[in-house]
């Protein structure tokens, strides 16, 4: 009987331990499930720096609009995640294009992340308003800069023509201001707007600018972009060798007179006539006339146009993961 008794007292004691679990656990359960994320993923901002470096100069960025303002264009670009790991993958195609032509003619190495944000990286690139090519050249400007625009040929897709009439401009606005920022701002907006409103507003930078939106952006969406391309890592962008476009070889044919049928001079050089405009994008037609210019035509190499084996060339080690 006593041990009876002592069998009934732990049965009744677990019973009421398991309650009391049950009611805890219950518990638990209703805040863990008040409590929880409604979505499967979690979204944390970006770390806003202080401060960046560009074209040499720091730039102190704890006023409350130019905080703002960067904080802005760096969680676009985070969370933008496929449209901005395309344009670390592009750039390792155009970079190596676009560097040696900057530092030739004096320019910032900088100024390469104006060129992402013009055209995301992409020659072939066309505006609402018209404006063409990697650096995104409106016809009459881009005349006034010495690049060729007739029936044939439209030289604001041509990445080095432009890369060197882009060096033009630049260095024109930096005769007339003297600071890089306010160079870049004008190549948004032009020279004749920057300038006006600089005197109007009664200011010496154009961050310190009241300008409208798409102007108001641009710099700090240049800093932002060049923070990535510095550190994809640390926003969430991991890349390896593998992942990065290839630069694609080829010869250079220098032409001298007209070719009527673009697609017939393809096949002589063993190539598409695709091909021959991806890689050309600056023959506008069917057909070439030189109107007594001389210009050189890129022929892909065969073997470079395939990737049989994974990419090896990486133009910026920060890029990817070892």
């Amino acid at each position: 009987m006593k041990r009876l008794k002592i069998i009934i007292s732990l049965i009744v004691a677990g019973l009421i331990c398991s309650t009391v679990y049950l009611s805890v656990s219950s518990d638990d359960v209703e805040r863990v499930m008040q409590e929880r994320p409604l979505v499967l993923s979690m979204t944390a901002t970006p770390t806003v720096p202080t401060e960046v470096v560009f074209c040499g100069e720091t730039v102190d960025l704890r006023r409350y609009n130019m905080y703002e303002g960067i904080d802005r264009e760096l969680s676009s670009f985070t969370y933008l995640h496929a449209s901005t790991m395309l344009l670390i993958k592009r750039a390792n195609r155009y970079f190596p294009v676009i560097e040696p032509i900057l530092k030739a003619n004096g320019i910032p190495d900088d100024f390469k992340y104006l060129a992402v944000i013009e055209s995301n990286m992409d020659p072939r690139a066309v505006s609402p308003a018209r404006a063409v090519g990697l650096w995104q050249f409106m016809e009459g400007t881009a005349k006034d800069y010495k690049l060729t625009i007739t029936a044939t040929v439209d030289e604001r897709y041509n990445v080095a023509r432009s890369t060197e009439a882009a060096c033009r401009y630049l260095k024109d606005a930096y005769a007339k201001y003297g600071n890089w920022i306010t160079v870049a701002a004008s190549y948004n907006a032009g020279m004749g707007r920057i300038s006006s409103e600089m005197s109007r507003q009664r200011v010496e930078s154009a961050l310190n600018l009241w300008v409208v939106e798409e102007t108001a952006r641009y710099v700090y969406r240049i800093f932002a972009i060049k923070q990535i391309f510095e550190n994809p890592y640390r926003y969430g962008f991991v890349l390896q060798a593998k992942d990065l476009y290839k630069p694609l070889l080829c010869k250079e044919v220098k032409v001298s007179q007209n070719i009527p049928d673009l697609a017939v001079f393809a096949q002589e050089h063993n190539v598409t006539y695709a091909d021959l405009k991806r890689l050309n994008p600056w023959l506008k037609d069917t057909n070439l006339s030189v109107d007594g210019k001389s210009f050189v035509v890129l022929i892909p190499r065969e073997s470079e146009l395939y990737y049989d084996t994974p990419n090896q060339v990486v133009h910026d080690s920060r890029w990817v993961v070892r």
